[in-house]
Order: structure tokens, then sequence, then C-alpha cells
């Protein structure tokens, strides 16, 4: 594991294989453990960067609030600690977000970003209110029974995959209610940025899950048209995990479009 120590925080990721950068940037309120199923095969062709975004494991952060484009700014940091300037960039959901901010920020260090069931608009108002009551609900001690409710909900079926689903939610349930609060303003906060993918040059990959209760497969993929270069990958009987739920489905469409970014 790599520790990377800034002024406001300090990040912490791993690093396999070499070759080409490709970045996994986990979601909310993952780690990147999240990747574990398709780490070992992309590595065999790439040098597969993950890290633990600030407020995760053993990433921290000392500051009331971190954003969208803090995160970004923080993989430019990791990219440039390993000497590499650029990188294919994959995001998970929140991830995505912060792939999206890293184009925006960061244009020149990009190969090409993967979102992997996200999107590039801001919150609807509706939403936004949802993840204030969900703050509220955290801040009054209600971590835990928010986490084991919305754990499920981010897979095909509540009764699918149990074990992964109860590994998945024991991990989480690590988060500090700090860092929830902190990512969910960050959400709330975020800009749209279906512009990026109108006015940059390069490829955009989109992993849609046909039964994703939270990136949904209808809305997303009517942004999947709005780059020069889109792959567009849909998933059957996949709900917002694909990493878990097909993992080596995920692995081979991450090759097709890592090789042709290359």
């Amino acid at each position: 594991m790599q520790k990377l120590k800034k002024e406001n925080y300090t990040i912490t990721y791993n690093v396999y294989g070499s070759g080409t950068p490709l970045v996994l940037i986990h979601g909310f309120p993952l780690s990147g453990k999240l990747w574990d199923k398709v780490i070992p095969d992309l590595s065999k062709k790439y040098k597969v960067i993950v890290p633990d975004l600030p407020g995760i494991g053993e990433s921290t952060f000392s500051t009331e609030e971190f954003s969208i484009d803090d995160l970004a700014k923080c993989i430019a940091d990791v990219l440039q600690a390993e000497g590499e300037p650029k990188a294919i960039i994959a995001g998970h959901s929140m991830g995505g977000y912060t792939a999206l901010a890293f184009a925006e920020l960061f244009e020149e260090m990009v190969m090409g970003i993967a979102l992997v069931h996200s999107s590039a608009t801001a919150d609807t108002e509706e939403k936004r209110e949802q993840r204030r009551k969900t703050i509220a609900l955290i801040e009054k001690g209600g971590k835990e029974p928010f986490i084991r409710q919305m754990i499920p909900n981010l897979f095909a079926a509540e009764d699918y995959l149990k074990e992964e689903q109860k590994l998945i939610t024991e991990r989480s349930l690590l988060t500090e209610n700090k860092t929830l609060t902190v990512f969910y303003n960050a959400m709330i906060n975020r800009l749209d940025r279906t512009h990026i993918l109108k006015n940059k040059a390069f490829p955009v990959m989109w992993v849609l899950g046909k039964q994703d209760n939270i990136a949904d497969y209808k809305i997303v993929i009517q942004q999947s048209t709005l780059a020069d270069v889109n792959f567009v990958y849909t998933y059957d009987q996949c709900g917002h995990m694909s990493m878990v739920e097909n993992p080596q489905r995920l692995v081979v469409d991450l090759n097709s479009f890592a090789d042709y970014c290359i």
C-alpha cells in the first residue's frame, strides 16, 4: 500500500501490474476493495491504481468539507506521485462523478473515462432533499440502519449474492459518520458535467445495469450518445454493482475500452 500525504488529506492506494495506468475509483460508501474481483485480470495488461478516497480506510481528510473536485485533485496527485502523465480513469457511481470532475480539471491527463453505473448530470432537487434527510438520519445516529438498507438496494435483487452483500455492508459500516455526510454533501453540490462529454475529445465508456436502482438505466442511456466516441455496455440481471455481480464481463469490457484508449 502506498501513502501520499498532503496538507489537508492523506490518501492510500494500491498498485497492481504494469503498463498503461488504469485508475479504479470506488463509489459511496465503499472502498477500493470494491474492485477486488476485477483487479487480478486487469493487472495482467495494465498498471491498475486503486485508491481509497479520503475518509475511507486509512485515507483521511482534515477539513470540514471535501468536494467532488477535491476528490478529483486527489487522483491527480496520486498519478503525479506515480510519475504518470496520463491515465484511463474508471469510476463507479460517486467515483464516476469524480472521474468527470477529473476530466474537466485535468483534461491533458485523460486517455479515456469509464462511467460505471454513474451519471454526468447533477442531482435533481428531489434527490438533494433525499440526501439531506439521510444526512440528518446519520447525524442522529442512524448510520447502521441506513447502511444495512442501502447495500441490498445496490444489487439486482435483495436476495442476490447475499454473502457479498454482507461483506460489503460490514466494510461500509467502518466508515465514519463524518465521512458519510461529507460525501453526501459533495454529491449534493456537484455540478452538471454533461458539457464535458460534448466538448472533450477523449472516449467514454458506459456500464449500465438493467436493474440499477441508483443510476437509472432509462435516464443514463440518454447521456450515452453525448461524447464523440461512446462504448455502451448494458448488463441484464445486474444492478449497481457489475464488478461484483458480473466481474468477468466487466473485465472484458474494460479491456476492450482500454485497448481503444491506448
